[in-house]
């Protein structure tokens, strides 16, 4: 029986199919750029100086990205149901690995960048317009953004499509402006004899862990899937093109910095947007882009509102301990995971401490999509004869290529950054476990 059998014989309502093909792109895009590709260039540049280096780690990015992106349209169209890798390490291995990825995304997962993502919108709107409280902004906006995802899903699509139209047209512009401007800085972005020794170091695998954490979000739309239409068509390509447009948005950008800006004034820096503005605008430089940055945190709080609530829901339709998660409002929303996000994010806005959070939590993020990735070799392998409308390109060198480059990764985490890692694998156990304490009664769907 497959997973739309499933649903039907478990007599639970499906949710409306109201995302067409063009929402759940701008889901896509709008999730996976937020501040990352405006603030990693900086610390890059510490120990690469490599132009062509510098570029190439956007481009590993985002193959890895795409590669994963590819995989996971896969399992999206084979495996219809949101809930993102914990649906999908449900059904592939075993339900307390899905469990544990749900746990990561419905407590930290998707709560802590967007707390991030709200205190940089306060800082920077605070610079603009020099206007407001940074922490009170945050505050109005993350609940702002919550209140038009409880309404119907007709709203939130207008809501994600426009800011994300609008944040595409403004990082469009930063780009033109930035490749006509004269006088252009000495620096190459093609390779030369060294390139080679500094894309295979370990401080090009560590700054990759920081490029991937910008690329996040590629898999967006996968967590959706019960509310898209025909998702066995539109999920797997509109995981491909937001991914394959974000990856032409990230190499551009950074090519424009690299060609406009100083090296010498960006390196060590956090606002490297801020720096690059001034050099491509003028003095007024810093405020274009920092309006730019506001308007595309907007978006990608809008779109991890909208997605992190369903794969809470998700666990609560399948956990006894957690149903009240799983319930929906008349409008089909998932009320109370919303909710629960919500004060999740309020209380690391009060904090000041997600970021440590972001920091540990990549291992246990890295971990789970690797998971799911390589279980498009495992489906194949156990379920040979499940429907598949779509099948992954060129397989099966995407997963291999996701999984090698994941693995460099990691291991590089572990050597580096050894504390965070094992924090990260930690909650991952944590969640593992807390399975079996919710296991004693499941739904039909289990």
């Amino acid at each position: 029986m497959n997973t739309s059998a499933e649903a039907t014989a478990s007599g639970l309502q499906s949710p409306r199919r109201t995302v067409g093909f063009f929402t759940a792109c701008g889901i896509v895009i709008a999730n996976i750029i937020g501040t990352g590709v405006f603030t990693s260039l900086g610390f890059q540049l510490v120990d690469i100086q490599s132009g062509f280096a510098l570029i190439t780690l956007w481009i590993i990015g985002g193959i890895a990205a795409l590669c994963g992106a590819l995989c996971y349209g896969e399992l999206s169209a084979a495996l219809p149901r949101s809930g993102g890798e914990y649906h999908f390490l449900s059904k592939i291995y075993h339900p307390a690995l899905g469990f544990m990825a749900g746990f990561i995304s419905a407590t930290v997962g998707f709560a802590a960048p967007i707390a991030l993502a709200a205190m940089a919108f306060g800082k920077y709107f605070r610079g603009i317009f020099n206007f407001g409280s940074p922490i009170l902004l945050s505050f109005v906006l993350v609940w702002i953004v919550a209140l038009f995802h409880f309404g119907n899903l007709r709203r939130g699509s207008a809501f994600q499509n426009l800011w994300t139209l609008v944040k595409l047209f403004l990082i469009a512009a930063l780009i033109v402006a930035g490749l006509l401007i004269e006088p252009k800085q000495p620096i190459t972005l093609l390779p030369n004899s060294s390139d080679p020794m500094s894309i295979f170091s370990a401080a090009f695998a560590v700054a990759l862990v920081y490029v991937m954490y910008s690329y996040s979000g590629w898999n967006a739309s996968s967590y959706i899937v019960g509310e898209v239409k025909k998702p066995e068509r539109n999920v797997p390509g509109s995981l491909l093109l937001g991914t394959l447009v974000v990856m032409a948005a990230y190499v551009l950008l950074n090519a424009v910095f690299l060609i406009t800006t100083p090296e010498a004034e960006m390196r060590g820096q956090l606002e490297v947007g801020l720096i690059a503005g001034k050099h491509i605008f003028g003095e007024n430089g810093g405020r274009i882009v920092g309006g730019i940055i506001c308007l595309g945190l907007i978006s990608a709080i809008s779109s991890m509102t909208w997605i992190g609530p369903r794969v809470t829901m998700s666990m609560g339709e399948d956990h006894w301990l957690l149903r009240f998660l799983g319930r929906k409002n008349a409008e089909g929303i998932p009320a109370n995971a919303v909710i629960v996000q919500l004060i999740i994010v309020n209380v690391l806005l009060l904090t000041r401490s997600f970021e440590l959070v972001v920091v540990y939590i990549q291992f246990a993020l890295l971990l789970c999509s690797l998971l799911t990735v390589v279980g498009v070799i495992v489906l194949r392998v156990t379920r040979p004869n499940i429907s598949r409308p779509y099948h992954v390109w060129f397989y099966p060198m995407p997963p291999i290529i996701f999984a090698l480059i994941t693995i460099w990764m990691m291991i590089y985490l572990l050597l580096f950054k050894t504390t965070e890692s094992v924090a990260g694998l930690v909650t991952a156990m944590a969640g593992f476990l807390l399975y079996f304490c919710t296991r004693r009664r499941v739904s039909p769907r289990q």
